[in-house]
């Protein structure tokens, strides 16, 4: 992406407060999974970090390129640092290297950010305290904070409450409500809403992708103003596996059940697992199966939602809503850590008959 499509008001936040001169130390950037917060967040540390970025080309211009700042090879400027769960792959710490990526452990951000010992009993300099390399500010963006451990939270608390000068902290997440409450407490809290109908046409247009084509469009539909999800469906060729799931609804919605209705949403999240893997061998398995499901979960609230709108009849409107209810169930089962595959098999099959009142 050239430039941040949308998130005009959030932009405009950020703008006054670097112009005022009262921009926090630490802001936490929530919103829905995929929707540009990281990418906001890399864009506020563009203009912190270039001298001759000015506040009002805020969003409107060429994101941090590789050509103009580089830090040992990753494409970023060397005083801008990117915390997220998959740099364990790359961990000096033979135990953190070979854990299986699934959330933020302290061990990670003590390496990265706050300093202190590691499980491998090796002391490491807080960089967030460090001098900066190129002179001026320092920026952390620390994506999916959510999945930080309770340990790596209240170690991060310590460095938000004495925070070191010119330095910038930006906790991106989806779920903010499982950040700790003293974590809330002291940060500025930026929510993105999802993009409008025109500005995913947009987006898809400025990725290249012909918003004419029937495979974008299902993608677009599917991410609800989410650019990140419908790059998603694009490079997981989803929009097939969306086409399916809504004829198995449409099939439980009619009372017609087979064994393998449940085998359809079963082979969706294994696709969706193997393809995680593939891509990223150090990724845990359960950790896929769990994504898997949140995009299962997600196309059926998207056809639901759908249904909802349209539908004017008391007893189908209530069909619906209890239908939302069971999966909320079905998420807390999955947090729960019961077995992917009877949930699945369960959800199916209470599908086809809730009780309406």
């Amino acid at each position: 992406m050239a430039r941040i499509i949308g998130h005009n008001q959030a932009i405009e936040t950020l703008q006054i407060a670097s112009e005022t001169q009262r921009l926090h130390h630490a802001w936490i950037i929530s919103g829905p999974l995929g929707v540009g917060k990281c990418t906001l967040a890399k864009e506020m540390g563009r203009v912190l970090l270039d001298p001759e970025v000015s506040n009002h080309s805020l969003g409107k211009e060429d994101l941090l390129t590789e050509e103009t700042n580089t830090n040992h090879g990753v494409g970023y400027h060397p005083d801008l640092h990117i915390v997220h769960r998959s740099l364990a792959a790359h961990s000096s710490n033979p135990q953190l290297r070979e854990r299986k990526q699934i959330n933020i452990p302290i061990d990670l951000l003590r390496e990265t950010m706050i300093g202190g010992r590691t499980s491998d009993n090796r002391m490491h300099e807080a960089k967030a305290y460090l001098t900066a390399s190129v002179g001026g500010s320092k920026v952390f963006i620390v994506d999916e904070s959510e999945r930080l451990d309770l340990a790596g939270q209240n170690a991060l608390l310590k460095t938000l409450e004495e925070p070191p000068r010119n330095t910038y902290f930006f906790l991106i997440t989806a779920r903010p409500e499982r950040l700790l409450p003293t974590i809330l407490s002291r940060c500025q809290h930026l929510r993105l809403a999802p993009l409008t109908q025109h500005e995913m046409l947009d987006w898809a247009v400025h990725r290249g992708l012909d918003p004419q084509s029937s495979n974008v469009m299902k993608a677009i539909e599917f991410s609800e103003g989410s650019p990140g999800l419908a790059e998603l469906a694009i490079q997981r060729e989803m929009t097939g596996w969306i086409d399916s799931i809504h004829s198995l609804m449409t099939q439980l919605h009619q009372g017609q059940w087979t064994i393998d209705s449940s085998n359809i949403c079963i082979d969706f999240v294994e696709s969706w697992a193997d393809s995680v893997i593939k891509d990223n061998p150090k990724a845990s398995k359960d950790g896929a199966n769990r994504d898997g499901i949140e995009m299962l979960l997600r196309i059926l609230t998207t056809q639901i939602r759908r249904q909802m709108r349209i539908t004017q009849e008391r007893s189908e409107f209530l069909y619906w809503c209890q239908l939302i209810d069971r999966i909320a169930e079905t998420e807390s089962q999955v947090s729960a850590g019961l077995n992917l595959k009877h949930v699945l098999e369960a959800l199916v099959v209470e599908w086809q008959e809730p009780v309406v009142c």
